[in-house]
């Protein structure tokens, strides 16, 4: 249930004004589109996306001695 009302959610943010059945059919999509994708693979994905943000964010704000 919780995964039918997420989908509702994501289909009507990513229809956007094409309401109807384009949004029908990302919100049928969408729970299972999320469990592959956070999957092992998918934690890796994103693990090493956080870890780029992280590095990147750090050597900007580095101070300069």
């Amino acid at each position: 249930m919780i995964g039918r009302i997420i989908g509702a959610a994501v289909g009507k943010r990513m229809a956007g004004r094409h309401q109807g059945a384009k949004g029908m059919l990302i919100g049928a999509l969408a729970p299972t589109v999320i469990r592959r994708a956070f999957g092992p693979l998918g934690l890796a994905i994103g693990g090493g996306y956080l870890a780029k943000k992280y590095y990147d964010n750090r050597k900007t704000h580095r101070p300069k001695y």
